[in-house]
């Protein structure tokens, strides 16, 4: 199967342009599109009113779907606007295809440029509220989603919403043990920077926003990419990029590098480290410094990368020293950087129980990754998802692993071919998914390698945020028979987007129009059913962490509904109902006794308690009682997981020769970890405020904590190789394929 791109040649006559009575109230600043952003809005309406899966015309209708979904991208918590606003550019709500068949955009444009100046206007409001004292004794409260909220009716309500927001931010410091100078401080600074956020887009991002409101209003799945965001999702799926491999992020103006990545240019230079400022670029090794304090990130990574084998220059502010502190100059030659951190990993976990040790093969499956390009070259070292998922599987054999695990948890898609390929590596052959195009004409995407790579029991962990590729796959394990699905229902989305390059339609080569990721077809499952609105249904359920209300396919007002199909022509390799029920069993009672499924219950009622009150109390006294709760829980379970030893892990361990495979397990000698997702205590501070050194550590440590969930899925598959072993009768039944072992304890 080739990676599907439309060649198409459209010739449409241009319409005239129209006028329209143009709103009084405009930014300061006015931002305006360039004639090559009309262009492109103009060539990406023809494509999808004709290309589309549920195409639909341009018009009036549209438009005011757009209108909507526009104020909706720009201010979804109605925390900017006010009710005269959205009043005031009513009578054009309808217009907006208009602008776009017209090549006029001053509309969504002039929308946008209101809501710059509402933006600052609360900013500054904000800024001016923390000079002044706060009353926490009253009782009142700040709503928390305000997504289905009104827009404030008029300048007073919207003060009084900013005033509460406000307040919000300066209780949460207070509790968390600052004095009123540093709150002021910090809360300045944050508001500050909102507003120096705000000034550095441009037009390609406000245009950017206003074509996915397009887009999105006629399917979810359905964007618009920038060159620069289209630049970036091909990085993001095949995995490399060339450049010198560091991970860097915005601090106070300044381009600060988060992360080294260990082999890459940059780390073996031995001269750059966390926390060191950029502060210039020089291209090559004799051009001049571009200083580039307070750019935008995008555009200081644009100067950074460059063609493998090139030299770029870095003017580096090492991370100890002060703002006047001596610079250092760092050349680096450019070389392909791969994304390690995104590919898919291993890990063993050993489960003991009534004196058995089973080995289970855990293999983390971040997203189905595909570098098209090098694939399409002939280049035998391509990076795939299927391979990487094929060696490592290949590693498990040899270390005689009972069954193996394919966690796609998070895991939001991405190569049809990939999620196509790997369910190869498990069935013979046979179809994996049915498309069906906007004509209705229905084709079998099927696995034509014959062999298995892994032909013992197998497990898929899922929960919410397991999406379209992820969904392929694990539908194609469970109609096959052939896996046993754990976890909570999928997200739900049963569509194949496709990229079309708008470059093509372009006048020149020097100008880029962007990209389509446009819905070309619905996928169903070898059985019939679609995973569309419904997701993967597991075989054993765990605690459903995700809130199907505002995340997921059913979150979607324009969703397409679920249907279904005749099944394709396949054989089951297996039927492993037969499993389910004493699994389920098995696992309920262990959970029954479990301290962190507890406290994984505790977390998830508190969760949905405050979805549904939807407000939190803005009186110090309340406030200081929640907190005080929430940190005695949290020390009782700290307590609990420091004081564990491994073989005090309910049974579980971790072992192997390999390092990198082992599952970190606390024991007496280690501080003691959070629960992986546990919710921890309040310090009140944005991700780009705490000390970085601090943050990382932070993040590595919630890396390593236990994994409840993925620890109780290990379990349940122990628990699954135990019963063949020594059921062979059963085993014949449900994985007829599967070769006859011996139960051996270990």
């Amino acid at each position: 199967m080739k990676k599907q791109i439309f060649i198409v040649a459209l010739a449409f006559a241009m319409s005239a342009p129209v006028a329209w009575a143009q709103p009084e109230k405009v930014a300061a600043v006015q931002m305006r599109a360039d004639p090559s952003q009309a262009q492109a809005a103009l060539w990406a309406s023809k494509v999808l009113a004709r290309y589309h899966y549920k195409a639909m015309p341009l018009d009036d209708s549209l438009s005011e779907k757009i209108f909507d979904r526009y104020f909706k991208t720009l201010d979804g918590e109605k925390l900017y606007f006010v009710q005269s606003d959205i009043d005031q550019f009513d009578g054009v709500r309808n217009k907006l295809d208009d602008a776009i068949n017209n090549e006029n955009l001053t509309l969504p444009f002039s929308i946008y440029n209101v809501y710059q100046q509402r933006f600052n206007q609360r900013m500054t409001f904000a800024r001016e509220l923390i000079k002044g004292k706060f009353d926490f004794s009253t009782d009142e409260s700040f709503q928390i989603d305000r997504e289905k909220a009104a827009w404030p009716k008029n300048e007073d309500e919207a003060r009084d919403l900013w005033r509460r927001r406000v307040k919000n931010d300066f209780l949460r410091l207070k509790l968390a043990g600052k004095d009123d100078k540093s709150i002021r401080e910090t809360l300045d600074k944050r508001y500050d920077n909102y507003q120096t956020r705000m000034r550095k887009l441009n037009n390609e991002d406000v245009f950017q926003m206003f074509m996915n409101a397009y887009a999105t209003s006629i399917e979810p799945h359905t964007n618009y990419l920038g060159p620069r965001s289209a630049d970036n999702f091909d990085i993001a799926m095949r995995l490399s990029l060339e450049g010198i491999g560091a991970v860097l992020q915005s601090r106070d103006e300044y381009t600060v590098i988060r992360e080294v990545v260990a082999g890459s240019p940059a780390g073996l230079s031995g001269k750059l480290k966390p926390g060191d400022r950029i502060v210039g670029v020089s291209q090559g090794e004799n051009s001049p410094f571009v200083e580039v304090l307070g750019w935008r990130i995008d555009d200081v990574v644009q100067l950074i990368r460059g063609a493998k084998d090139s030299i770029v220059r870095l003017d580096v502010l090492p991370a100890d020293a002060g703002t006047d502190g001596k610079h250092t100059q760092v050349a680096l030659v450019r070389k392909k950087i791969s994304m390690e951190e995104q590919s898919a990993k291993k890990s063993v976990i050993d489960v003991r129980e009534g004196g058995v040790k089973r080995r289970i093969g855990v293999i983390s499956l971040p997203t189905f990754y595909l570098d098209f390009d090098a694939r399409r070259r002939g280049d035998k070292d391509f990076k795939s998802a299927t391979r990487d998922v094929a060696r490592i599987l290949g590693e498990l054999k040899k270390e005689k692993v009972d069954n193996v695990l394919i966690d796609l948890r998070n895991n939001g898609g991405g190569s049809l071919i990939e999620a196509i390929e790997l369910t190869g590596l498990f069935i013979d052959k046979g179809p994996v998914v049915q498309q069906r195009n906007a004509e209705g004409r229905i084709e079998v995407e099927s696995d034509t390698n014959a062999g298995l790579a892994w032909d013992g029991p197998v497990g898929v962990l899922i929960n919410r945020g397991s999406a379209s590729a992820s969904e392929i796959f694990a539908a194609a394990m469970q109609d096959y028979g052939r896996g046993l699905i754990i976890g909570e229902p999928s997200f739900g989305k049963g569509t194949v987007q496709q990229l079309l390059s708008l470059d093509k339609f372009a006048p020149t080569d020097k100008v880029r129009y962007g990209e389509l990721k446009m819905t070309i077809a619905q996928f169903f499952r070898i059985n019939g059913g679609t995973t569309q609105l419904r997701g993967v249904v597991p075989d054993i359920k765990l605690p459903v962490l995700g809130d199907s209300e505002s995340f997921g396919e059913s979150s979607y007002d324009n969703a397409l509904p679920w249907t279904s199909i005749k099944p394709a022509n396949y054989v089951p390799a297996g039927d492993l109902k037969e499993l389910f029920a004493p699994l389920q069993k098995r696992h309920d009672v262990r959970i029954a006794k479990d301290k962190d499924f507890q406290y994984l219950n505790e977390d998830i009622a508190e969760m949905r308690k405050l979805r549904k009150e939807n407000a939190i109390s803005l009186n110090e006294t309340v406030r200081r009682k929640e907190r005080d709760t929430q940190e005695a829980r949290a020390k009782l379970r700290d307590a609990r997981i420091a004081a564990q030893s491994p073989a005090d892990d309910a049974g579980t361990g971790a072992e192997g020769k390999d390092a990198r495979s082992k599952v970190p397990v606390p024991t007496k000698q280690a501080k003691a970890l959070a629960l992986k997702g546990a919710a921890r205590q309040d310090d009140g501070l944005q991700a780009d405020e705490r000390n970085l050194v601090a943050e990382l550590a932070a993040e590595k440590a919630a890396k390593n904590a236990k994994d409840v969930l993925l620890q109780e899925t290990a379990h349940i598959l122990a628990d699954e190789a135990g019963m063949l072993k020594t059921d062979t009768r059963m085993a014949s039944r449900t994985m007829p394929y599967m070769a006859p072992t011996k139960d051996i304890a270990k």
